[in-house]
C-alpha cells in the first residue's frame, strides 16, 4: 500500500541556566547536579587551563557524589580537528559515559566547541555545561549552543546546536588571563555593541581604559552584558536561519575567519582576527549600507583604545578571498557580509562587490603577491 505522509518533529525545547558570579567554580559540583543528575563527568579541558583549574573542578564534582575525571586536549584552535575529537569519543568510551551523564567544558572557546560536540555526539547527544575560562568565551562562545570543529577548507565547517544545560561563569578566573587574550575578548565585546547594542558600545567606549587594563569589576560587568545582549538575540533565533536576527552577530566574522583560515589558524587569536574584520565591514557599511562614517571612525578609535590590530599579517589576497568563499556562511563561493547602517543594527548577510571587497582587503594588509 502506498503511503505518502508529511510528518512534523517537534523536538524538545532546550534550557539553559546561566550563572554569573565570582567564585562560582567551586559550586560547579553542585549547580551540575542539578542541572543534569549526571553520576559520571568527564571534565574536557586543556594543559594551560587544566594546571590552573582542572583540581577544583574535580574536586567541587566529586563532593557532590560524581564519578569525574579529566580528559586533556591539546592547547589552540588547531585542537579542534576531527582528530582530536574522536579522541574524545575513545575517551568518553573508556569513561563509561552514558546517556544520563555529562562532559564539562573547562576552557577557553576551543575547548567549549570542541567539548560541546563531543557531547553532542556522543550516544546522539548527551548534557554538557560549558565553564568558560577565557573572556572571549564568557561574552561569547559560551552563549547560544553552537558547538563545532574545523576543517582544513574552513573555521567551524562540522558542528551542531547543542545548548549546555548550564553556563558557568566565574569572573575571578579572568585574573590568569594573559592581557593579550583579555583585549581579544573584548573584541567580541565591541562586535556585540556595533552588531546589536548600541548602549552597550557607548558603555565601552566610557570605560575603554578600564577594560583594556582588566579591572575585574568592569570586566565582570561587560561579561553580564554582553550575555544579557547575546541571548536576547538567541532567543528570538536559537538556530541561526537564513535572515534571522542572530546572523547580525557575524559583524566582522567575514574577514574574521578567512584571515584565520588562510593563516592556518596561527598567528592573530580570534577576537583579533575578528578586529580586522570589524574594520573591514565598518568601511564596507559606509560604502554600501550607509554607515555614517562618524560611526566607522568611533569604532576604529574604540578598538585602537583597546589595543586590538589595525591590520591582518602579510598574506595573498588570493589566499584570504578563497579562505572567504570557503566560509558556511556564503552562497557557494560567494561570501556574505553582515553590515550595520546603523550603530547596533546590523543587517542580513549580503554580497558584495568583489572589486569593493578586494580593496578594503588590500588597505587591511593583505598583498597582490605572496603565497597562495
Amino acid at each position: 500500500m502506498p503511503v505518502d505522509r508529511r510528518v512534523r518533529f517537534l523536538d524538545p525545547p532546550a534550557t539553559s541556566r546561566f550563572v554569573i558570579r565570582r567564585g562560582s567554580l567551586d559550586a560547579l559540583g553542585k549547580l551540575t547536579d542539578a542541572a543534569t543528575r549526571a553520576e559520571r563527568v568527564a571534565v574536557v579541558t586543556d594543559p594551560r587551563v587544566g594546571r590552573l583549574y582542572a583540581r577544583r573542578a574535580i574536586a567541587s564534582l566529586r563532593r557532590a557524589g560524581m564519578r569525574a575525571e579529566t580528559v586533556v586536549v591539546p592547547h589552540g584552535e588547531r585542537a579542534k580537528s576531527a582528530g582530536v575529537l574522536a579522541g574524545l569519543w575513545d575517551a568518553f568510551a573508556r569513561l563509561e559515559l552514558g546517556r544520563r551523564d555529562a562532559v564539562v567544558a573547562l576552557g577557553g572557546g576551543v575547548v567549549g566547541d570542541l567539548a560541546g560536540f563531543a557531547a553532542a555526539t556522543w550516544l546522539r547527544g548527551v548534557s554538557w555545561i560549558a565553564v568558560p575560562t577565557s573572556l572571549l568565551a564568557q561574552v561569547d562562545a559560551s552563549v547560544g549552543g553552537k558547538t563545532a570543529v574545523d576543517l582544513p577548507q574552513g573555521k567551524n565547517l562540522a558542528g551542531a546546536f547543542h545548548h549546555p544545560a548550564l553556563v558557568l561563569i566565574d569572573p575571578e578566573v579572568l585574573a590568569t588571563l594573559p592581557a593579550r587574550h583579555v583585549r581579544a575578548g573584548l573584541a567580541e565585546v565591541v562586535k556585540m555593541g556595533m552588531a546589536v547594542d548600541a548602549e552597550l558600545f557607548r558603555w565601552i567606549e566610557g570605560h575603554a581604559e578600564g577594560l583594556a587594563a582588566a579591572d575585574p569589576v568592569w570586566l565582570e560587568r561587560a561579561v553580564a552584558r554582553s550575555v544579557a545582549a547575546k541571548l536576547a538575540v538567541v532567543r528570538r533565533d536559537p538556530r541561526e536561519r537564513e535572515g534571522g536576527a542572530r546572523t547580525a552577530l557575524n559583524y566582522g566574522h567575514t574577514l574574521g575567519h578567512a584571515i584565520e583560515a588562510a593563516n592556518g589558524f596561527r598567528g592573530l587569536l580570534h577576537g583579533e582576527a575578528v578586529a580586522v574584520g570589524m574594520r573591514a565591514a565598518a568601511a564596507l557599511s559606509v560604502h554600501v549600507a550607509g554607515l555614517d562614517p562618524r560611526a566607522q571612525a568611533r569604532q576604529d578609535a574604540l578598538l585602537d583604545r583597546l589595543g586590538l590590530p589595525k591590520r591582518m599579517p602579510p598574506m595573498a589576497l588570493a589566499r584570504v578571498l578563497r579562505a572567504m568563499s570557503s566560509d558556511k556562511k556564503g552562497h557557494g563561493a560567494t561570501p556574505r557580509w553582515v553590515l550595520t547602517p546603523q550603530m547596533g543594527r546590523a543587517s542580513v548577510p549580503r554580497p558584495i562587490a568583489s572589486q569593493l571587497v578586494r580593496a578594503v582587503v588590500l588597505r587591511l594588509g593583505a598583498t597582490e603577491r605572496g603565497r597562495v
